[in-house]
């Protein structure tokens, strides 16, 4: 017994768009260019790092010490995730003192952060 299955994500004969995929082609960013996009969006993949990244939205600037407190992680902790952050050019310190202050580091990080979350509200409601 012979099986003629198709795989249900196979595209139809005659269903190809060439005018559409050299648009595509076009449009993609260069790998360089995504590999810096998927590491920024690596660091929301930790629940940690997300969590001290919205409370840098809400609160604007905050030390290791405040920002320990505010999301329930230790001050090393925080301090391990704020240099990866701070390599990716997510968040910037200001020395003050012996203290540093961290915030976003600007609007972009800022509107990323806004439209997840819409996003996420948008898919909640939908339920």
């Amino acid at each position: 017994m012979s099986s003629n299955v198709e795989a249900l994500d196979a595209c139809a004969p005659g269903a190809d768009c060439p005018d559409k995929v050299a648009l595509a082609m076009e449009a993609l960013p260069p790998l360089e260019v995504s590999e810096e996009i998927s590491s920024v969006f690596k660091l929301l993949g930790d629940p940690t790092r997300t969590r001290l990244l919205y409370t840098l939205l809400d609160a604007g600037e905050l030390c290791v010490c405040d920002l320990a407190e505010a999301t329930g992680v230790t001050e090393t902790t925080v301090s391990q995730a704020l240099r990866l952050m701070r390599s990716s050019g997510v968040v910037i310190g200001r020395r003050a003192g012996r203290n540093v202050f961290y915030r976003l580091s600007d609007g972009h990080v800022r509107m990323l952060l806004d439209v997840t979350r819409a996003h996420i509200d948008h898919d909640t409601s939908k339920s």
